[in-house]
C-alpha cells in the first residue's frame, strides 16, 4: 500500500510538471480587414452602415491605412450614396469603383476603424450583392475579401405613354380636335397622372374635356392608371377666318408616381396645316 500510493504522487507530480511545461495556446490575430453591415435586406432609399475593421499583422508600418468598400458584382458607386463617415481621416469618398474611409498610418498590430453611412440610389438595381473589403495603404494593400450579401430591392416603376390625335372640323376658323391618350406600361400602377399641352403658336383653346386652361396651355388631370390601363382627356382649338399656315400641338408627361423609366414616350406631338379658316389638314 505505502508503494502504490508512493507511485501514485509521483505520477501525479510528473502529470503537474507536464502541463507546466506546456507552452498556451496563442489566440489567432484578427484578419487584415473585416466589415460589420447593419442590414442586409435593403429597399431603394434606405440607409445602412457598414463598419470595416482593420489591423495591422505586418512587421512595418502600413502608412495611409484606409478602409475600402466595394460591391462584387457591379460598382458600388452605382448603387449608394456616400452620407457620412466616422473614425475616418478626411478625404472619405468615392475612389474609382469603391468608397474609401482614411485611418492615417497603422504600425505592427495596430488597429482601426471606419463605419460608412450608405443610402440606397433611388433609382438602384435591384438584386443581391456581395460587399467586399479591404485594407489599403499607400505603401502596402491587403487583398479584396468578400463580405455578406445584401439584397436590394428596386423602387417600383411605371412607364406612362403619352399619345396625341387631331381631327379637323370642316369649316371656318381652322378648327380642330384633339384627344389626349396617357396609357400605363407598367410595371407598377401610376397615379398622380397629370398632361400638360400646348395648343400651337396663334391657337386658341375654346373646349375642354379634362382639362383645364392656365395661359396658353393646359393641365390633364388623368390620375390613377393600373398597369395596361389608358384614360384620355380632349380639348378643341382654332386659329380664326384668317388663320393660314403650320401649327404643331403638343402633350407632355408632367407628373406620375412612382418614377418613369422611359422618358422616350412622354411627349407627343400632333403638326396641321391650315389652308385660311376653310380647311386644315392634320
Amino acid at each position: 500500500m505505502e508503494r502504490t500510493g508512493r507511485r501514485a504522487a509521483v505520477l501525479a507530480a510528473l502529470a503537474a510538471a507536464v502541463m507546466l511545461a506546456a507552452p498556451a495556446v496563442a489566440s489567432a490575430a484578427p484578419p487584415a480587414s473585416a466589415i460589420d453591415v447593419s442590414d442586409t435586406s435593403l429597399h431603394a432609399g434606405d440607409t445602412f452602415t457598414v463598419t470595416e475593421q482593420l489591423y495591422n499583422p505586418t512587421d512595418f508600418t502600413v502608412t495611409g491605412a484606409k478602409a475600402a468598400v466595394y460591391t462584387k458584382e457591379t460598382p458600388i458607386v452605382d448603387l449608394v450614396d456616400l452620407v457620412s463617415c466616422t473614425g475616418s481621416i478626411a478625404p472619405c469618398g468615392p475612389y474609382f469603383s469603391s468608397y474609401r474611409g482614411g485611418v492615417g498610418d497603422l504600425g505592427p498590430g495596430e488597429s482601426g476603424s471606419v463605419t460608412f453611412t450608405f443610402k440606397v440610389k433611388d433609382d438602384a438595381t435591384g438584386g443581391q450583392f456581395t460587399l467586399q473589403h479591404q485594407f489599403a495603404g499607400d505603401n502596402y494593400a491587403f487583398g479584396v475579401e468578400d463580405g455578406p450579401a445584401v439584397t436590394i430591392t428596386a423602387a417600383p416603376k411605371a412607364d406612362v405613354k403619352v399619345a396625341l390625335t387631331a381631327t379637323p372640323r370642316i369649316g371656318v376658323f381652322a378648327r380642330v380636335d384633339y384627344v389626349v391618350t396617357a396609357s400605363n406600361t407598367g410595371p407598377a400602377s401610376a397615379t398622380g397622372v397629370r398632361v400638360t399641352v400646348n395648343p400651337g403658336a396663334n391657337r386658341s383653346v375654346i373646349s375642354t374635356t379634362g382639362c383645364t386652361k392656365t395661359g396658353a396651355t393646359l393641365s390633364c388631370t388623368i390620375g390613377t392608371l393600373a398597369p395596361g390601363a389608358s384614360a384620355t382627356a380632349k380639348f378643341t382649338s382654332e386659329g380664326g377666318i384668317l388663320a393660314w399656315g403650320a401649327f404643331t400641338a403638343t402633350a407632355q408627361r408632367a407628373a406620375s408616381t412612382p418614377a418613369d423609366p422611359n422618358t422616350a414616350n412622354d411627349t407627343a406631338a400632333k403638326k396641321c396645316t391650315a389652308y385660311t379658316g376653310l380647311y386644315v389638314t392634320c
